[in-house]
Order: structure tokens, then sequence, then C-alpha cells
């Protein structure tokens, strides 16, 4: 990664979510894109044919209605509904979460929300929340990546007052490594924008963790997110960059000058 963007950064909203441009229109790559595409994820492989399985056989009777194709077709969506409940879901519970910090009141939470939102206001209150930035653009002139984070507060745990660098989650299965190496590639930002969009100094920070929200509760889980740790988060951009260039590496076929040779090197009898 290299510094090779101009400044300012814009977040681009779209329908399906969003992405960064700086001064003179290029994309910068986004952290979590950086990470997802980086960073190998061996367990996945085995969730998708598990997700894929179990969908099988909790609708074989509906399955077998079908013609083959239409239930190939079937199958192969599978474990995408599941992972689009999930991004639903967390999208929506980062929305209440945003709102709640900023000390919004919100009315018509979805029955099956209520209890996360419900389990966020009771961290805010036990920690004491008090936000200095939330749902700010971060960029990385310096080393060629943009992001959005999620939350630096003010919070009291173990009878101490603490400046931290907060990213919400929802997943079910934890927080996972590579939450450290986002963290720590937002906490060594350049700067963020701030609210008229100029770009501001990145706020330093005590230490840096997750929020992790369920149904009846949310921890604060810390995650060490330390010079270390932005070196791990360059070498999963290289690792990106180097799987998304490597397909320029082999060329087409090379064609012979003289593609019919008046003699061969070789001649083969035929066998009887």
């Amino acid at each position: 990664m290299s510094a090779k963007f101009t400044g300012p950064v814009r977040r681009i909203e779209t329908a399906k979510g969003h992405y960064y441009k700086d001064a003179n229109g290029h994309r910068i790559p986004g952290v979590t894109t950086m990470l997802g595409d980086g960073v190998p994820k061996p367990a996945l492989i085995n969730w998708a044919a598990n997700a894929t399985a179990e969908y099988a056989v909790d609708n074989w009777d509906q399955l077998t209605e079908l013609q083959p194709s239409a239930r190939l077709k079937q199958l192969q969506g599978a474990r995408y509904a599941v992972t689009d409940k999930a991004k639903k879901r967390g999208t929506e519970v980062h929305g209440y979460a945003e709102r709640l910090v900023k000390g919004e009141q919100i009315q018509g939470i979805p029955d099956e929300l209520r209890g996360h939102v419900e389990a966020y206001v009771r961290f805010l209150d036990k920690f004491e929340v008090d936000p200095i930035l939330v749902e700010a653009t971060i960029v990385s002139y310096r080393y060629g990546y943009a992001g959005t984070l999620d939350l630096v507060a003010e919070v009291t745990y173990q009878k101490q007052r603490r400046r931290l660098l907060l990213d919400a989650k929802t997943n079910e299965k934890g927080i996972f490594g590579e939450t450290a190496l986002q963290l720590a590639a937002y906490r060594y930002a350049d700067f963020y924008l701030d609210a008229d969009g100029k770009e501001q100094p990145m706020i330093e920070v005590e230490g840096c963790g997750a929020i992790l929200i369920s149904s009846d509760d949310a921890q604060l889980i810390p995650c060490t997110s330390g010079p270390e740790q932005m070196k791990s988060f360059r070498i999963a951009a290289a690792m990106r960059d180097i799987v998304n260039s490597s397909r320029d590496l082999i060329g087409a076929a090379i064609e012979p000058d003289d593609p019919k040779p008046s003699t061969a090197r070789i001649t083969y009898e035929e066998t009887k």
C-alpha cells in the first residue's frame, strides 16, 4: 500500500452499501473489504457446506417437488439466505446503536431486535459511555485505505475512565481475530471527517474493543490493536493486492511462427 490518493476523502452511499473516493474520483479501498479479501477463512468453507446440508435436510420435502435445475439453484443459494439475514440484522442493530449513543429517542423497534436494543441501552448505562466520534469516516493516505469507525468514547470500567475505539458486532459466533486488525487500521488512520466533512487528525485512544451485542446482553470485549496488529493489517492488504494482481501475471498462449511446419520432428506409426 502507498500514498497514492488525494484528499479529502468522500464516503459514497449506494443502495447496496457504501464506498470511498478521493478528490480525483479514485476509489479508495475500504478496511473491511481489504480484510475480507486478504485474510484466509478456511472455516467459512466448512460453514457453507454445513449450511447447505442443513437446508437440504430441513427442506427435503419441498426440494423433492422441484425440477433438478430448480432444486440445484435453491441449494446453491441456501447459505446466502443465512448470511443475508445476519447482515440485515447487523445493519439494523448498528443503525439503532448509532442513534442510541447520540442520545436519540427510538420508537417502532421490531420485536426481533428489541432484545438487542435493550441490551445496548443497558451497556451504555453500565459503562457510562460518553461518545466523542460516532460513525466517522477515517482515511490513511500513507497506507491507502479508508473506512468508517463505529465509536470513539469515554467509558468507565475497573473504576477508571478510559478513551476507547469500539466496534459493535452482532456475530453469534463471537468476535473474530481480524476485528483486532480492523480496529488497528482505524486507530492508526491519518484523519477522520468531522460533521462538516473536513479532515481532522485522528483522535488518540488508550485502547480498542468490540461491543458484542446479542438479544439478551452486550459485552465489552477488549482487543489488542497496537502497532503489531497494524503491521498484520498491512500484510493482509498486501495479500489482497497479490491476489487481485496475480491474474495479470499470466499471459496469453504464444503462437508459433509457423503453425503448419513442412516436416515433423517425430513420425508416429499407427497402431493396429
